[in-house]
This record gives structure tokens, sequence and C-alpha cells, in this order.
């Protein structure tokens, strides 16, 4: 990161809910953490608060703002709440499980995993969903120092968009990054020909990957 400018973003996932439990697709419903979920996130924010952030950005839905709110305690900084961070909005699938939504849905589920546009449940595309959040992160991006680090507390699917998008890969790409478990971080930094992969899936303790896209 000898580039001018020099900064990086961590976007980290929420803690855990009962949602995620249960492998039942949350997207923009607002759904609390669990006790786990609360500790997951005290946990992580004190190895993200050695990474001294400038600024923090969250999701305003609970899941979110919780475990942003983790991070915030111990660092003193304030915390952004924009909606646009929020999970994709996934219509009649949310509050379905992984096994109804392949049973109800298994044609649009069968061709969003080969990486085709598809409206899941009705709800939005994931080119929307990074329409609406990248540039959430960029505004934040560029009000830090130099060499600043801003901390952004979103969501599965979302982040994966985000990543995407700031890496300059093509949509159908996207899915080729894998998901993020509950607490889990990814790092990019800035180069001197843009965006680049630092950390994906970063936790010191490997947790399972539950209800990616919520």
């Amino acid at each position: 990161m000898s580039a001018a400018g020099g900064r990086r973003v961590v976007l980290w996932r929420h803690g855990q809910t009962s949602w995620n439990l249960e492998r039942r697709f949350q997207g923009s419903t607002d759904i609390e953490l669990t006790e786990a979920g609360v500790a997951q996130a005290r946990r992580a924010a004190r190895l993200l608060a050695s990474l001294e952030p400038d600024a923090i950005v969250a999701s305003d839905l609970r899941r979110a703002a919780a475990t942003a709110a983790e991070l915030a305690a111990i660092t003193d900084l304030q915390i952004t709440y924009d909606a646009g961070l929020r999970e994709t909005y996934a219509g009649e699938w949310q509050g379905l499980t992984h096994e109804e939504i392949v049973s109800r849905y298994g044609e649009q589920y069968a061709a969003w995993k080969r990486g085709e546009p598809v409206r899941r449940g009705g709800g939005e595309l994931e080119t929307e969903v990074a329409d609406r959040a990248a540039p959430v992160v960029l505004a934040h991006l560029e009000k830090l120092p130099d060499h600043g680090t801003l901390v952004v507390v979103s969501h599965g699917g979302t982040i994966r968009t985000t990543i995407g998008r700031l890496l300059g890969l093509e949509s159908h790409h996207w899915e080729s990054l894998g998901g993020l478990s509950n607490c889990c971080w990814s790092v990019l930094g800035e180069g001197a020909r843009g965006w680049r992969l630092l950390e994906h899936n970063a936790g010191t303790l490997p947790e399972p990957v539950l209800g990616d896209d919520d």
C-alpha cells in the first residue's frame, strides 16, 4: 500500500442471528443478534480496534447496528448509519429456509447460482445492491486521511457485491469471492491500480458460513 492515499476498508459482517442458525433468508428483514452474536461482535471488535479505524459506517438494520456498537464502544468513534448498506431485498424468499427456497424456487435458485441476473423472490438484482452500497463506501472513503481505515458493518450479500464492484469484477464472477462467516471481515487496500483484496473472510477462528446473503 505504498500508493498515494493508501487507504483501507474493512467490510465486516454482522454477528449471528437466530435466522442464521435456522438457515432462514433474512434479506432486509430486521432481525436481532443472538447472545452468541453479541459475543462474536465483542470479540471481533477487540481485534478490529487494533487496526485503529478512523471511521465506522453501518447498515441501519439492528443486527449490523448492534455489531458496530461493540467497535464504537472501544474506539470512541461515532457510527454513521446508512440504509444503502442493508442486505439484498429478496421479496418472497425472505423468511424462508434454504430448503424451502430450493423446493419452491428451484429454477430461480439454480439460475442465481450460475451467475445469471436474478431477482430472487422478486427483489433486487445483485448489481442493484452494488449500485446503492458501493457509493456509500466510496463516499466515506473520500473523507479519510491518507492511510486511513474505514470499517463498514454490513451483510454477507451486500459485502460480496460491494467487493466485486470495488475490484472491478464482472457481476457473474462475484459469487467466486465466497461467503463471509458471521462477524468475519474482508480488507481492501488502495493500490497503484485501484482497490485490491488483502484479506477475505478473516478472523482468528474459522466459523461456518451460515445464511451468507443476510
